[in-house]
């Protein structure tokens, strides 16, 4: 999960297919959003959906993309928790802007821009490039705040199997 990963260069039948079943692991995983190397693939592609600061739902696929944040001085911050499906269980508060942009190409080579104000988009669109780019939102927290993302994530750890969420199996416990 600590690596860059290549970017998506064939728009064809197979990168349809892994969309599909990205989305359909996404939703089984209950997540906002799912990147392609949380599944084994080394492309430059996430899927999402989640909503933005006015409760509308936005869901779209990602290749290759570019992410935009304002400026230094102009940022406000959201310190909302943050969850990954790569340690499931574990939640933090994570520092991060309230809007951002991606630009990008979806999964037919047609260009798409995702703006998000507020809400779970402008975090989801920050923390599916971030794993892209060999980055975890872990990787954003203090030492301490880590420790008990990476404890709380340990206390379920059994309920999963080892490549979650590209097994997508877990046991009855955990489906609550």
């Amino acid at each position: 999960m600590h690596h860059e990963l290549r970017d998506v260069t064939a728009f064809d039948d197979e990168l349809a297919t892994l969309v599909a079943d990205m989305f359909a692991t996404m939703y089984a995983a209950e997540g906002a959003g799912l990147a392609a190397n949380q599944v084994g693939v080394d492309q430059k592609l996430f899927v999402f959906d989640c909503t933005d600061g006015s409760d509308a739902r936005v869901k779209g696929v990602v290749c290759n993309p570019v992410l935009t944040l304002p400026d230094p001085g102009e940022r406000r911050l959201d310190e909302d928790d943050e969850g990954c499906l790569s340690l499931p269980g574990g939640y933090s508060a994570c520092a991060r802007p309230d809007w951002s942009r991606v630009d990008g190409v979806d999964h037919t080579g047609a260009p798409v821009t995702y703006v998000g104000e507020g809400g779970t988009l402008a975090r989801c669109l920050q923390h599916e490039t971030d794993h892209l780019f060999g980055r975890v939102f872990g990787d954003r927290l203090s030492a301490r705040a880590r420790k008990k993302l990476f404890k709380q994530a340990a206390q379920i750890a059994d309920q999963f199997d080892d490549d979650w969420p590209a097994s997508r199996r877990h046991t009855a416990s955990a489906e609550g």
